[in-house]
């Protein structure tokens, strides 16, 4: 994967000010702990160049050697569990939406910037920067251009995935001229393959008329090496591989907006009975004014 360029931690205006040190210090931690487990190494004790010592359990519980302040610990809080979940078996998949508080993620035009805030932006660079590939669907890249790489954290931009089945993305788009990080385009066997840059590798995969699989798409970026993969959007890309139960987590941000007619953020087959609604553990945080659903989808499939 290519490095971005080291941004400045934007974070201490929006979550934390005046404990810009906290912050770049637990987020440079949950970089660590990522890197340990990705190769395959046990996470215990992390300890600081000032002597600062972390504990991290197997479930991603914390103990620190000094009291950090409120942001840098939720921080912790928020992302350890993911870091350390268990990638030897099979690659960890995450999905995030950012949506209305009458669940739209965007405008019947496709107007979508921004339903979420400032903070909620840069946990999504976060996301990013923690996985080893980030995937959208051609809807997403065709209607708003989006770079998918990592700028308002320190760390590494992810490979860029387009799902395209038919073909429709136009060719200049910035993830296809833009070479700051390899991208994978997907393609339907019979579509005609563009005349992309050297960083742009096409791929083809079988598709039907509701689009490529869910697990051949995974199991083609496991077989290239991404142990951890972000579905990013839009939102029938993140339905498709909710439906086929191959998201272990999802990120739901949810903006104190009312939009009231527009693009659903989740669509998902008919149920009769509430018995039936998928009912995943749940946990709560803020992103400033918006409230981060982080929901263990795992965790409901194995109490089912």
């Amino acid at each position: 994967m290519t490095e971005s360029v080291d941004a400045p931690d934007c974070d201490s205006a929006l979550n934390d000010p005046g404990h810009t040190p906290d912050l770049a210090r637990a987020w440079r931690w949950i970089r660590r702990v990522a890197e340990t487990v990705a190769a395959d190494r046990v996470v215990g004790e992390l300890v600081d160049a000032d002597g600062v010592r972390l504990d991290v359990d197997a479930e991603g519980g914390w103990h620190c050697s000094i009291t950090l302040a409120a942001g840098a610990a939720e921080l912790l809080t928020i992302w350890l569990p993911w870091c350390v979940a268990d990638i030897a078996a099979g690659p960890q998949v995450i999905a995030q939406l950012g949506q209305s508080l009458d669940g739209r993620i965007a405008t019947v035009s496709g107007a979508s910037h921004y339903v979420t805030g400032p903070a909620s932006l840069i946990h999504l660079h976060r996301l990013r920067a923690l996985v080893d590939a980030v995937v959208v669907g051609a809807g997403t890249v065709a209607a708003d251009d989006p770079q998918l790489t990592v700028r308002h954290v320190v760390g590494a931009n992810p490979l860029r995935v387009v799902l395209d089945p038919r073909g429709r993305v136009p060719a200049d788009r910035r993830v296809f001229r833009d070479p700051v990080a390899p991208t994978w385009h997907l393609l339907g066997g019979s579509v005609d393959v563009p005349d992309h840059a050297d960083h742009v590798r096409v791929e083809r995969l079988d598709s039907t008329a509701e689009g490529v699989d869910p697990a051949a798409v995974i199991a083609r970026l496991h077989a290239a090496g991404c142990r951890r993969i972000l579905i990013e959007g839009g939102g029938l890309t993140v339905s498709r591989f909710l439906q086929a139960g191959r998201l272990d987590r999802l990120h739901s941000v949810v903006a104190p907006m009312l939009i009231g007619s527009g693009r659903p953020a989740v669509t998902l087959a008919e149920i009769e009975t509430l018995d039936r609604a998928l009912r995943p553990r749940c946990r709560r945080f803020f992103l400033g004014d918006d409230v981060l659903f982080d929901l263990d989808l795992r965790r409901a499939a194995e109490s089912d």
